[in-house]
């Protein structure tokens, strides 16, 4: 729900009011009781983000490059799992 800004131009007395959209504008100043309220424009508000978090899965991922065969360290022999046949260069 958005936050109006008020200002009664009879006394001056200025304050805040949590309306949703479709209500009214408020009219009747709280403090002097005159029909003088003008709604201000005001700066609006900045974005509240609420929740648990943003995750790595929310954005578009980067195009991974995937590594040439020459540096591959199979490839080059130093593969640490050549030797127990766990890698598939053999």
């Amino acid at each position: 729900m958005p936050t109006y800004e008020y200002e009664c131009s009879a006394c001056g007395h200025a304050f805040e009011a949590l309306q949703t959209m479709t209500e009214d504008k408020l009219s009747k100043c709280p403090k002097c009781k005159k029909n003088k309220l003008a709604r201000l424009i005001g700066s609006g508000s900045g974005v509240i983000f609420k929740g648990t978090g943003f995750y790595e899965t929310d954005y578009k991922k980067k195009s991974e490059s995937k590594p040439s065969s020459k540096d591959a360290p199979c490839a080059s022999g130093s593969c640490p799992m050549k030797s127990s046949g766990g890698c598939g260069a053999k």
